[in-house]
């Protein structure tokens, strides 16, 4: 039952605090009359001055009015838009208690669901300037075009200078890409630009519901031009179609289709695949769940495991079975929703392994089919560990014995944080 706050202040009061630990969310949490206060950057200990917004959960929602007494090891924000952009939210907390600020993330997750003896391991952190798969805003003023950041808990955008998470090149993008726009939306429209940096190459994907006309294209081919963009697509339509991009996956090559999904950043994609070949069988039949274009499947294929990827999206399943194919690879593709249609634990017994990695929202069917399974060995990969907790303590209950937890950090200063956990037969 949720607490009532029928005293307490309202919204846009002044108040004096203390921060007593950070919540899921990297906020400053405090106490506060009968509930709890959520502080956005403050660090545990601070005496901060706060004002009250909107009812939270148990408590309200803070916004930081001034730092009265800070924590000695406070750090520099690396950002000039911290605090205003929402893309950031720990700029200000010092490298070792961020790595203990993400792996608690997890362990307290585990906690939660009855795991809290699990063994969870010091996260692996990549470094600024190596995000290289970034999602930006994009709205038409009457000034022009702002692309950037939308604001915490805000529809209003903030105009990037800089910024110290993503990979220069992208950056440097956006000025070219602000200008472009203004010959193809009108004042009020709005889009969403994904641009992934792969191997040195660039591509770019626009959506929007504004109709792009001729001009337009006209411009947006131009700007592939200048800046040398390997692809360039408006709603999935191709506009510049340049150069292939090429992402390797262990020793095999895959050509991937325009806005394919990618591993934010290269280090985060060779620590998820380390940790799973590291416990990986060296043969048999393994099933690679949420295949993707085959980040996971073909490296396990190129081990001589017999692979069988299942992936939703035509494109992707294509791309990684085109590779598969070029490379005389053992991989059975198939086209399948896992969410509606998991495999069953008639189709799973046989395998020596299941590697699942499914969306943020876990795969709970999927793992209740693996617990009533006979697969000896079932490697994890998730990006929320609220649902992985709940996944996994599925798979505990079905006789899994959860061996450990690699936490792994491709979303630097943010509350995000993915893992590669082990289960194996009890």
């Amino acid at each position: 039952m949720r607490r009532r706050r029928d005293r307490g202040p309202a919204p846009g009061t002044i108040v004096e605090t203390t921060i007593e630990r950070l919540g899921t969310r990297g906020d400053g949490v405090a106490r506060l009359y009968e509930g709890v206060l959520y502080v956005p950057f403050a660090l545990p200990g601070e005496r901060v001055r706060a004002r009250l917004g909107a009812p939270r959960g148990d408590g309200w929602a803070g916004q930081l009015d001034a730092v009265l007494t800070p924590a000695p090891d406070r750090a520099t924000p690396a950002c000039r838009h911290f605090t205003v952009c929402g893309g950031c939210a720990l700029q200000h907390l010092a490298p070792a208690d961020y790595a203990g600020f993400k792996r608690d993330l997890i362990a307290t997750a585990l906690a939660r669901r009855g795991l809290a003896a699990v063994h969870v391991a010091a996260p692996l952190i990549s470094p600024p300037g190596s995000r290289r798969r970034v999602r930006f805003a994009v709205r038409r003023g009457a000034r022009g075009c702002v692309i950037g950041f939308h604001a915490g808990a805000s529809a209003r955008i903030v105009a990037l200078s800089e910024c110290p998470v993503t990979a220069p090149a992208i950056v440097d993008l956006l000025p070219a890409l602000a200008a472009c726009l203004e010959s193809c939306l009108a004042v009020g429209d709005e889009a969403v630009i994904a641009v992934t940096r792969l191997d040195g190459e660039l591509d770019v994907a626009i959506d929007s519901a504004a109709l792009l006309d001729l001009a337009g294209r006209e411009a947006l081919a131009a700007l592939a031009a200048e800046r040398d963009l390997a692809q360039l697509t408006w709603g999935g339509e191709p506009i510049a179609l340049r150069r292939k991009l090429r992402a390797r996956f262990g020793p095999i090559t895959v050509t991937p289709p325009p806005g394919f999904f990618l591993q934010a950043t290269a280090d985060g994609e060779r620590a998820i695949l380390d940790s799973v070949l590291a416990v990986a069988p060296a043969h048999g039949k393994v099933a690679d769940l949420f295949a993707g274009c085959g980040t996971i499947s073909l490296p396990l294929a190129a081990r001589g495991l017999a692979v069988r990827a299942v992936e939703l999206d035509p494109d992707a399943l294509a791309a990684l079975t085109e590779a598969a194919r070029d490379a005389r690879l053992p991989v059975a593709g198939e086209c399948r929703d896992l969410e509606r249609q998991p495999l069953g634990a008639r189709e799973l017994d046989g395998l020596d392994a299941v590697v699942f990695d499914p969306p943020r929202a876990g795969a709970a069917a999927q793992a209740a089919a693996l617990a009533a399974s006979s697969v000896p060995l079932v490697i994890a990969v998730s990006c929320h560990p609220g649902s992985f907790a709940r996944d996994a303590r599925i798979l505990v209950d079905g006789g899994y014995w959860l061996d450990a937890v690699q936490p792994i950090d491709q979303f630097l200063w943010s509350s995000h944080v993915e893992l590669v956990a082990l289960f194996r037969r009890g």
